[in-house]
C-alpha cells in the first residue's frame, strides 16, 4: 500500500474534523460524494486572505494588491493541479451549476437550433439542465443520453458512438458517476467528439477528488470541478482552451472586461476562496514529498509543481482502490437468502475491475428502509453516511429516487471500513 500508518495519520491530522465533529464525537466520515471535509491549509488560507485582503482588486493600495497576488496565484495552483496550459484558462464560479449555464448560454449563442447535444444516463443534473434549457429555448434540437449496461453500471459505449452524428454540436460527460462511482472512458468519448466536430466537456466534480485529472492529456474543450468537493471552500472552476474563451460571447455586464477569464466571471471574485484551493494543492505537494520516492523516473515529462502534484493523485488512487476493495469484499461476505444478496451494490463490484471505480458505493439492503439504515449506521457505528437524491440522473433510469450511499476519500482509513462492514451486518442480519 502505498500510504503507511505513519501517514495516514499524518493526513487525517491535517484535517481538523477527519476523526471527531465539532462535538468531539468521534466518527468516520463517508459522505464525501455530497461535501469533504476542509484540509488545515485551505481553511487557515482562507482565514487569512479574508482578513489581510478583502478589499477589492484595481487599486494602489496594499490589500487591494495583495488580493489580486491571491487570485493570481490560486489560478496557477489550479492550472497546475489539471496541467492547463495557462493561469488565464481558469474561469472561476459560485458553483458548477453557475458555471454550467454560463458556458451553455454562451454555446447556445452560436446554435442554430438544429444541433444536438450527447450526454450520458448516469450525468448529475448540474450537466443535464443547462441543455435542457437550450432545447426548450430551441436553440438545439434534442439532447440524446448514452445508455447504461444496467447491471455493471457502466456505459453503452457502442450506443453512444450510435448517437453522436455530424448535428452534434457538445458532448458533454461526467468523470464519474456520483451514483455509482463509474469512471467514464473520457479519451475515447473526446476522440469521438473530436470526429465531429462537437465541443467536448467534463464534469469533473465528483472523481476530481479522487484521482488525476488532465486536461492536456485529455484534450478536452472545458473542464469543471468544485472546490468544496476537493477539501476546500464552496466555489467552483473551468478550465477552458483559450481559443474557446476567447471566441465564445457569454452574458456579462458591459464594463467588465472582454478578455478571458475576466469574462466569463460574474461579479467581483473571492480572493479567500482562491487562497483556499491553494491551501489543497500545497497539501497535495505535501503527500507528494512523502511518497516520491516511490515514483523515480516516472512523469519527468512534467515540470517539477506538475509532476508533484501527479504524483500525490497517483498515490491517492492507489490508496483509495483498497477501500473499494475492501468494501466490495464486504458486502459480499453478508450473506443473502435463496441465493439472493442481502445487499444489492449498484455499479462495478467485479474486484478485477477496481482501477474502473472510484470509492463511491450506493447500495440497498433487503427489507430494511434506507432512514433505517443511514439511521443506525451512525447510532451504532459513528458512520456519518447519507441516503436521499444526489441530483443524479441514473436514479431516474434506476428508479431509485432515494438510496444510501457512502462515499470515501484519502484521510479514510481500512478500519473505518471494517467498523462501517460491522454495522451494516448487524443491521442486515437484525
Amino acid at each position: 500500500m502505498m500510504f503507511n500508518q505513519e501517514l495516514i495519520d499524518q493526513i487525517r491530522a491535517a484535517f481538523p474534523r477527519a476523526v471527531t465533529d465539532f462535538n468531539g464525537r468521534k466518527r468516520a466520515f463517508f459522505d464525501n460524494g455530497t461535501a469533504t471535509l476542509v484540509v488545515d491549509k485551505a481553511a487557515e488560507a482562507e482565514a487569512e486572505a479574508r482578513i489581510n485582503c478583502s478589499a477589492n482588486v484595481g487599486a494602489i493600495f496594499d490589500e487591494s494588491k495583495q488580493a489580486e497576488v491571491v487570485i493570481q496565484e490560486g489560478r496557477e495552483a489550479v492550472a497546475d493541479f489539471l496541467n492547463a496550459p495557462s493561469p488565464s484558462t481558469i474561469v472561476s464560479g459560485e458553483s458548477a451549476t453557475s458555471l454550467f449555464f454560463n458556458l451553455s448560454y454562451a454555446i447556445g449563442k452560436e446554435l442554430s437550433g438544429s444541433e444536438n447535444v450527447v450526454t450520458t444516463d448516469y450525468e448529475h443534473y448540474t450537466n443535464i439542465s443547462p441543455w435542457v434549457e437550450l432545447e426548450e429555448r430551441g436553440r438545439i434540437q434534442q439532447i440524446r443520453y448514452a445508455k447504461l449496461n444496467m447491471e455493471e453500471g457502466t456505459l453503452d459505449m457502442k450506443h453512444l458512438q450510435e448517437i453522436i452524428d455530424s448535428n452534434t454540436k457538445v458532448v458533454t460527460v461526467t468523470s464519474a458517476s456520483n451514483m455509482l462511482g463509474t469512471k467514464t472512458p473520457l479519451e475515447e468519448i473526446g476522440k469521438m467528439a473530436k470526429e465531429v466536430g462537437a465541443y467536448f466537456i467534463v464534469d469533473a466534480v465528483h472523481h476530481i477528488a479522487h484521482g488525476q485529472t488532465d486536461v492536456q492529456a485529455l484534450d478536452c474543450d472545458f473542464l469543471v470541478f468544485s472546490g468544496y468537493k476537493l477539501f476546500s471552500s464552496h466555489g467552483s472552476y473551468l478550465y477552458g482552451k483559450k481559443e474557446h474563451l476567447d471566441a465564445l460571447k457569454p452574458f456579462k455586464v458591459k464594463p467588465s472586461t472582454n478578455d478571458p477569464p475576466g469574462k466569463f466571471e460574474w461579479g467581483t471574485r473571492n480572493q479567500a476562496m482562491f487562497a483556499a484551493i491553494k491551501g489543497v494543492i500545497e497539501h497535495f505537494h505535501w503527500i507528494s514529498g512523502e511518497v516520491q520516492t516511490n515514483y523515480e523516473g516516472k512523469y519527468t515529462e512534467y515540470d517539477e509543481n506538475k509532476r508533484s502534484l501527479k504524483i500525490a493523485m497517483d498515490a491517492i488512487e492507489k490508496y483509495e482502490m483498497e477501500f473499494s476493495r475492501a468494501i466490495l469484499a464486504g458486502f459480499d461476505d453478508i450473506p443473502g437468502l435463496l441465493d439472493m444478496p442481502k445487499v444489492k451494490v449498484y455499479g462495478l463490484t467485479d474486484l478485477k475491475r477496481l482501477s474502473e471505480r472510484d470509492p463511491t458505493f450506493s447500495f440497498e439492503v433487503a427489507n430494511v428502509p434506507e432512514d433505517v439504515i443511514v439511521a443506525r449506521l451512525w447510532k451504532e457505528g459513528g458512520i456519518a453516511a447519507r441516503a436521499g437524491n444526489y441530483y443524479s440522473y441514473a436514479q431516474d433510469v434506476y428508479n431509485k429516487p432515494n438510496i444510501n450511499r457512502i462515499s470515501l476519500v484519502h484521510y479514510n482509513t481500512l478500519e473505518e471500513v471494517k467498523i462501517f462492514l460491522q454495522a451494516l451486518k448487524s443491521i442486515a442480519n437484525s
